[in-house]
């Protein structure tokens, strides 16, 4: 009688053991169809994945209307927006390094003439600058040369000794060695009545240069009148400087002061966008579209976003 209560016992205790079995099975399987755990976080701290259309855009990603550019602290001083005057430096650049001597370079010697062997531009701007005179030449003024390109600080030393500061910028404030400048001229007369210059004063802005010294604005830009010297700025930037009448310096400092401006050159349209920058950043820019950056030489980013 004994033994048969034992192995009833025996029976009532397995049974048991296997209710328990089931009902902790039973829970982890609950647990399971609703999802795992999210993987802790690299902070430590445990996060849900979120779903469905009220899901936050992921940390590192910027809102689809909206670009995430992340920008070095010198890209202030980098770029085709920089400003050079006689209070604001050439930054240290690699125009050096990219300009050749286009005398030896005939290839890019496209629909104009050298004033002599030494001049030295680098290609990219050479290509910009042929392209634009020849325009020129389907309207009929097709006499151009370039008579100064790129310059180091030797050789606007040399400038600036023989022609003084009245004239020569002083070295190492020259635009001429951004690789962004060169002085253009006209084999028919000088610029200020040759039909070149006259051509360039009334179409350069389309082409992405300006005149970076005019005559009404020298109480401005602090030069006098250089009816020969051309600034390359870029689009939409030397079409909003023509638009507005503004010297380069004065459309710097209307953008800084309105933050953003819009432009439509033919069939593009562009935002520009100012940023003060004094470290590494990530700039939130609320447009779309293919972009450019450019510092100012002073204290912040441009955005040039032409807009998708």
């Amino acid at each position: 009688m004994g033994r048969k209560q034992d192995v009833k016992k025996r029976l009532v205790w397995l049974a048991a053991m296997l209710l328990l079995a089931g009902a902790v099975y039973a829970r982890f399987k609950a647990e399971a169809d609703r999802g795992a755990p999210a993987e802790p976080a690299a902070s430590g701290i445990i996060t849900e994945t979120a779903t469905g259309p009220e899901a936050p855009a992921p940390a590192n990603h910027a809102p689809s209307s909206e670009l995430a550019i992340r920008v070095a602290a010198d890209q202030v001083h980098k770029g085709n927006l920089l400003l050079v005057n006689e209070t604001l430096a050439v930054p240290p650049n690699d125009a050096d390094d990219e300009a050749v001597n286009l005398f030896q370079h005939r290839e890019l010697v496209n629909g104009f003439g050298l004033l002599d062997n030494k001049i030295r531009l680098s290609p990219a701007m050479t290509a910009k600058f042929a392209d634009m005179i020849k325009e020129a030449a389907k309207d009929g003024v097709d006499h151009f040369l370039i008579s100064s390109g790129y310059r180091n600080d030797a050789e606007q030393e040399a400038l600036y000794e023989q022609l003084g500061p009245d004239i020569a910028a002083v070295p190492g404030h020259s635009e001429h060695s951004l690789g962004l400048a060169l002085d253009i001229g006209s084999t028919k007369a000088q610029m200020k009545d040759a039909p070149e210059g006259k051509w360039l004063k009334a179409n350069a802005w389309k082409y992405g240069f300006i005149a970076r010294y005019p005559e009404d604005k020298t109480a401005v830009t602090g030069v006098i009148d250089e009816p020969w010297h051309f600034r390359y700025v870029g689009l939409p930037h030397s079409a909003i400087m023509h638009d507005n009448h503004w010297a380069f310096e004065e459309y710097l400092d209307a953008l800084k002061a309105r933050q953003s401006m819009t432009e439509t050159v033919g069939n593009d349209a562009y935002a520009v966008y100012y940023y003060p920058v004094s470290a590494d950043t990530t700039l939130r820019v609320p447009a779309t579209g293919s972009y450019e950056l450019s510092g100012n030489n002073t204290d912040g980013v441009i955005v040039t976003v032409m807009k998708s």
